[in-house]
């Protein structure tokens, strides 16, 4: 099976509607030491195609820790629940920062789940967020 390539012009719309930033973690591509990727929402393994609605913009790491899962285990409830779709979900019906604004809270089963298993309070971007916190570019508006 051959598997066409994103055309430009789509990976650039991908990235303008996510602002440039991580539609999981939120991370921002300008302070990146790698390039983004359009991920797959619905892997290809899944059937997923090249369209707009099928793509999220992401960091490497979130890419690399989501990779073929769609689903995950709650850790409160240890359930298996849907991950967070960009495309279906809103970031703030699922997910909330912390008082300091350094760590990305669950507020549903997704959300939590999410945040788990897509690592989204790595270390490596905690210490991002303050940085950006000190020079007002965090938390992000949208």
């Amino acid at each position: 099976m051959v598997r066409k390539a994103i055309p430009r012009a789509v990976r650039r719309q991908v990235r303008d509607r996510a602002r440039n930033r991580c539609e999981y973690c939120r991370h921002p591509a300008s302070h990146a030491c790698s390039p983004f990727v359009c991920e797959h929402i619905l892997p290809r393994v899944h059937g997923a195609g090249n369209t707009l609605s099928e793509l999220a913009w992401a960091c490497p790491a979130c890419n690399s820790h989501k990779y073929t899962k769609t689903r995950a285990r709650d850790p409160q409830t240890e359930r298996i629940v849907p991950l967070f779709n960009p495309r279906r979900q809103q970031w703030l019906r699922h997910f909330a920062w912390s008082e300091d604004f350094m760590l990305i809270i669950g507020r549903t089963a997704t959300g939590r789940a999410t945040v788990e298993t897509l690592h989204l309070n790595r270390p490596e971007l905690v210490n991002l967020r303050r940085a950006l916190l000190a020079i007002d570019e965090h938390p992000p508006l949208a």
